[in-house]
């Protein structure tokens, strides 16, 4: 086949470039010289709030005239100018957010990217909180040890706080640790409020100082919710965004905040003397309330102890809504990845069978992925890998990966090793930001005509061949290391027969890597499940796979690919479904 013209390596080039910044997370557009939105990526309409659609060609002094005199029109009015680049950090009211802007010329027009820094603000935030709580008790010190010491315990126990609820992304658990150890630095009992959809009130987290009034605490916790009236200080907390505190809490306070005389009872065993209540607020999002409750023994709550607790509900709120973030993330990642799993060819006598299980015991998405398509001498080449990293930056290069194998396989028959040092050459000539592991086969048709099986890995764990009759084949090659190092040393090409009735397996190393578990081990297994499976349907034998290998839940992603060799001189067995083909296919 010929070469690809440099117009075509341009196109292709610039559709990757576009492919890139169209997935990535930063939002990024352009201005023309009329100031008019040229380019907007799919993140920067949304963090502006807009379609794509809308801001294309809009004018950005009428699309946002907030910005008119501000610190952005400075900047891009300055970058156009003077040509150099430049950015700057600033708050824009409108979208209620922190924002860090970069911008430079360019012949295309005014690029301007830019990254919500709110988060990073709140942090700084509160480490000046922090920060300006120590200095005020080294200055006190001299007035009283004793306050120096109870500022240092609160200090910890912000720490104590901030690791115990960032450990989990669990949000019931995160917000029981966080009563847990509330108590009894900065109250005798507390109570932890979770704002779920629809505005849904639940007292989620519960802590108690005497075990003796756990029982009561929770009679009361259970109808808390219900029984509240909005003078109540949670209901104001939530609603002004403020922390409600009752150094002295009256019995008419009581019969204000309670109007059930059932929940008033219950209330009473725990006889309340002073009440504090935190809004759990993060990024102008209210995800709850800590309710800190002293017994009349104890008396009010100090302003060390109110301070440290509204620190604290500030790194409540947010590590609530990283795990929230965490979660969308998670699932953006699984869509964009699933998305990018195209279903396999279906040769008429090969049978492959496709399976992905995302990691359920972790957080975060990989990077694996399958593929299997026809070369146009009808051969059909599989491939398995893994992208490092995680969720959707390595779903995305995931995505050029797939592409720079497929692409670079079809366009001319070679060798595995040949392949994969080509789209090592690739990945590093074109900078992919990712490594991979990768394992490549090609199932030929001999001019004996039978199949061989012909692999190459870079970085990734062997293939297993079941023959028909049950026994297991480790196929082993020397491996070589993964794509994207620009690795100039040997490869090695794997060569053996593919029998009829033989099933080879492609699979990442999450279906047999565990903690505390030898890697051999868990190959060792991999085999034996294999083996016992030899008279399964394909389908049923990776289902099988799946539940011995990864039982209750995947500590990692999990990709499988199995094609099974049918007789090339009888018909399609039913069990292994039609036959799929491209456009113009030919399974040969």
């Amino acid at each position: 086949m010929g070469g690809t013209t440099l117009d075509d390596a341009a196109r292709s080039l610039g559709a990757l470039l576009l492919h890139a910044v169209e997935g990535m997370d930063r939002p990024l557009f352009v201005l023309d010289a009329d100031w008019r939105f040229s380019y907007v990526n799919p993140a920067g309409a949304k963090v502006l709030d807009r379609t794509v659609d809308g801001l294309l060609g809009a004018d950005i002094w009428v699309e946002f005239p907030e910005a008119v005199g501000g610190p952005f029109e400075e900047l891009y009015r300055r970058v156009r100018a003077t040509g150099r680049a430049d950015a700057v950090e600033t708050w824009f009211a409108p979208l209620g957010k922190w924002f860090h802007a970069d911008a430079f010329l360019t012949d295309a027009g005014l690029v301007v990217s830019y990254d919500d820094i709110t988060a990073r603000r709140l942090a700084e935030d509160e480490r000046v909180a922090a920060v300006a709580a120590r200095e005020q008790a080294v200055a006190t010190a001299a007035r009283a040890a004793a306050d120096a010491e109870e500022a240092g315990r609160h200090l910890m126990l912000l720490g104590d706080i901030n690791l115990a609820m960032t450990s989990t992304h669990d949000t019931d658990e995160a917000v029981q640790r966080f009563a847990e150890l509330s108590v009894p630095q900065l109250a005798d009992w507390c109570l932890v409020s979770v704002v779920g959809p629809g505005g849904i009130r639940r007292d989620v987290g519960r802590a108690h100082r005497d075990p003796a009034l756990v029982e009561a605490m929770h009679r009361y916790a259970d109808a808390r919710v219900a029984s509240n009236r909005s003078t109540a200080p949670v209901p104001v907390a939530l609603r002004s965004a403020r922390p409600v505190v009752i150094p002295q809490l009256t019995e008419e306070h009581v019969t204000t905040m309670v109007g059930d005389p059932v929940s008033r009872a219950a209330l009473e065993p725990l006889r309340p003397g002073a009440v504090a209540a935190f809004p759990l607020v993060a990024r102008g999002e209210v995800f709850g309330a800590l309710t800190l409750v002293n017994g009349a023994d104890r008396g009010p709550h100090t302003p060390t102890e109110l301070r440290t607790a509204e620190i604290a509900s500030r790194r409540a709120a947010l590590a609530l809504d990283n795990a929230r973030l965490v979660a969308v993330n998670h699932q953006v990642a699984e869509r964009l990845q699933l998305s990018l799993l195209s279903p396999p060819v279906q040769p008429d006598h090969l049978e492959l069978a496709v399976r992905y299980r995302a990691a359920t015991r972790g957080v975060s998405i990989g990077g694996d992925w399958y593929d299997a398509f026809l070369q146009p001498d009808g051969n059909t080449v599989l491939v398995i890998g893994d992208v490092m990293g995680h969720d959707v930056e390595a779903a995305a290069a995931m995505g050029q990966v797939k592409t720079l194998v497929r692409a670079i396989a079809f366009d001319r028959r070679e060798e595995p090793t040949g392949l994969l040092r080509r789209v090592d050459e690739a990945m590093v000539g074109l900078a992919v930001p990712a490594m991979a592991t990768a394992l490549v086969c090609r199932v030929e048709l001999a001019p004996t005509g039978r199949r061989r099986l012909r692999w190459a890995s870079a970085g990734h764990p062997d293939p297993v061949l079941l023959l028909a009759d049950g026994k297991v084949r480790d196929l082993r090659v020397r491996v070589g290391p993964p794509l994207g190092t620009g690795w100039v040393g040997e490869l090695a090409d794997g060569d053996v027969g593919m029998p009829d009735g033989s099933t080879l397996v492609l699979f990442t190393d999450g279906l047999f890597e565990r903690r505390g578990l030898p890697l051999d081990e868990g190959r060792a297994k991999v085999r034996a499940v294999l083996a016992a499976s030899a008279g399964l349907s394909l389908t049923e034998l990776c289902d099988r796979l799946l539940a011995e290998m990864l039982g209750d839940g995947a500590e990692d992603d999990v990709a499988v690919l199995a094609v099974r060799a049918h007789p090339m001189n009888r018909p399609r067995p039913l069990e292994a479904g039609p036959e799929v083909l491209p456009p113009g296919g030919d399974s040969g």
